[in-house]
């Protein structure tokens, strides 16, 4: 496959720019942020609007795509933002990130950076990069779906979030890592680990007790799972820990932080594929870059260049020409 095929620049044409903010991302409400790019995009010459509301952010992007208007949408948020947008977008429609949320990996492995002056500066030099997405059931994801002991956190902490969003305590509803810290503890004194099985596309089947698979190298505050991972090979990339307990959940943390010495342990699984199945025998939850999935059995497969991203110019010197699947 030809790698300019992943590489684009938007018209000069294309003005309109749509701002869709996450009022609930991050610790402190983005909105002073996203006006500040705002105004600096009109400034510019652009024609840059504000939106919360994602059914009608979704119409007018719509709308400007078809009329060839769009120059990006911007979201305003973390990667459950980013993800979001990619579900609610036809494929091929632009998008970039104003870093608001927890962890932000999209936005760090791409250097996107949470400065509108800087994000301003990207959406007017127009360098587009094409990068892969993963499904998981119907729902698509652009970093990582974890299964087991991670998402059940994920799940315990989501929905502390949405409580105190729906009860008014907007500001309480903003979370960070600390707010990750209790709900560990929690499910380190009470989770089971229940086994999971993994079938690969060609038929392998795995057991494991914790789960992930990976579109792109990032996890957590930076645990180095899979390195190889880069968003453009046409695979997605799995690290299977076998065995349960909090004694193993810190020997696995331990060797991964280590120079990825995690990959030397024989109870350590990694590979690739395009597609698995992921079942268990017990109710096990998944989490989607971050945000809560579902319960198993989910399939998963990789969409090639499905996530149409607004990237700084060297993002695309790299990325843009790694080698891709045929």
């Amino acid at each position: 496959m030809n790698n300019l095929n992943r590489v684009d620049k938007i018209s000069t044409d294309a003005k309109k720019v749509i701002i869709s903010v996450n009022p609930k991302a991050g610790r402190t409400s983005p909105m002073l942020r996203a006006e500040e790019l705002r105004d600096r995009l009109n400034r510019m010459g652009f024609q840059a609007e504000l939106g919360t509301d994602l059914e009608e952010i979704s119409e007018k992007v719509a709308g400007y795509q078809r009329n060839g208007e769009l120059r990006v949408l911007v979201g305003v948020g973390g990667d459950g933002t980013a993800a979001e947008l990619v579900n609610r977008t036809a494929p091929g429609t632009p998008i970039t990130l104003l870093s608001s949320g927890t962890a932000n990996l999209i936005a760090k492995y791409l250097r996107l950076g949470r400065s509108p002056k800087r994000l301003a500066e990207v959406i007017a030099g127009g360098h587009v990069l094409h990068l892969d997405a993963g499904r998981a059931n119907d729902r698509l994801f652009l970093v990582m779906i974890g299964c087991g002991f991670d998402a059940h956190v994920v799940q315990q902490v989501h929905a502390y979030r949405e409580n105190r969003y729906k009860s008014g305590g907007k500001q309480g509803a903003h979370i960070s890592y600390f707010s990750y810290i209790k709900p560990i503890i929690k499910s380190l004194l009470s989770y089971r680990y229940p086994r999971i099985h993994i079938e690969t596309q060609d038929s392998q089947v795995i057991a494991a007790q914790w789960v992930f698979i990976f579109n792109l190298p990032r996890y957590g505050w930076g645990i180095p799972l899979v390195l190889q991972s880069n968003g453009t090979d046409g695979r997605l990339d799995h690290c299977l820990f076998q065995k349960g307990s909090i004694i193993n959940g810190l020997k696995y943390t331990v060797f991964a932080q280590c120079g990825a010495m995690h990959r030397l342990l024989p109870d350590v699984k990694l590979g690739q594929s395009k597609k698995y199945r992921i079942t268990s025998d017990s109710e096990v939850f998944y989490q989607l870059d971050g945000d809560p999935g579902g319960k198993l059995p989910v399939e998963v497969e990789i969409i090639e260049k499905r996530f149409t991203v607004v990237v700084p110019e060297w993002a695309v010197r790299r990325y843009g020409t790694l080698p891709h699947s045929s």
